[in-house]
């Protein structure tokens, strides 16, 4: 559910293993694509409505909702996180599945002191955005005779090949926005969609869950940005430094994923993830 950025990447990895897939995208262009990619089924319509609901069938071994939100707004939020997993749940009724998993994001956690967040760290306080999110996750994880287990993975911000944002603002010779001392915690699309293929083919002992997904390392947007402005040979453009008080500034923890599911980043830190961009 939901071929984008990440949901191709995710499509290779799984058609590299032999498995069969089928693909929800409401973007014609992306479904063009995935069925020249061979994809078995591709079905071509918003998550939130329910004419896909007969199109494809619920009962699958894995159900992966990565849709991105239809626009940055609340209702954006509301229609393709809230709306589009009551969809999914609905469709799912009758069938039988054996795993849902949802890609959230850390931005439910809303601690602003750099201190390190676990998956039971506190989400109060969190964006209004980020609660729509938080609804999104609990219907992921509600019981339900259809779902075997059900998964939510929060991911930090997601870079790759053709999405570098920091690299394009340097070449533009752009400013940064916010603050440079705040952490930034990122995770390579590779490493990314890989977590979502363990969670999949994890051992029936994981019941399912929360786990946060990044590259485990916590260096600030400045160290970032400046290492990038050295390795490209361009100035450093400064940051506004203009941070609203409280702006979110955590220090996310993957210790539950490489514990539980034995997962690991190949791309631990931003410097080996850009350095295999950039070459």
């Amino acid at each position: 559910m939901g071929c984008g950025y990440l949901g191709q990447v995710l499509m290779r990895h799984c058609m590299e293993m032999g498995w069969r897939v089928s693909a929800l995208t409401r973007n014609l262009d992306t479904a063009r694509f995935l069925r020249d990619q061979g994809v078995s089924k591709v079905v071509e319509a918003g998550l939130a409505g329910k004419s896909w609901h007969d199109q494809l069938d619920p009962s699958q071994d894995f159900v992966v909702n990565c849709v991105g939100a239809a626009s940055p707004t609340l209702d954006g939020y509301m229609e393709s996180y809230v709306r589009g997993q009551e969809s999914v749940r609905e469709w799912l009724a009758g069938g039988k599945a054996g795993a849902l998993l949802f890609t959230s994001s850390i931005s439910v956690y809303p601690q602003g002191d750099g201190s390190l967040v676990d998956e039971t760290a506190s989400t109060e306080n969190a964006s209004e955005r980020a609660q729509l999110l938080l609804e999104a996750e609990e219907k992921c994880l509600s019981s339900s005779p259809d779902v075997s287990r059900s998964f939510v993975l929060r991911l930090a911000g997601i870079y790759g090949p053709g999405r570098h944002l920091l690299v394009e603002k340097l070449k533009r010779g752009e400013s940064f926005g916010g603050n440079s001392g705040r952490t930034l915690n990122l995770i390579h699309v590779e490493d990314a969609a890989r977590a979502i293929v363990f969670s999949l083919n994890s051992g029936k002992e994981i019941k399912g869950g929360i786990y946060n997904v990044s590259d485990g390392s916590h260096f600030s947007r400045g160290e970032i940005v400046s290492w990038l402005a050295d390795k490209l040979g361009l100035q450093e453009t400064g940051f506004e430094e203009d941070d609203p008080p409280n702006s979110p500034d955590r220090k996310v923890s993957i210790e539950r994923i490489k514990t539980e599911l034995k997962w690991t980043p190949l791309y631990n830190s931003f410097v080996k993830g850009y350095e295999s961009i950039l070459s």
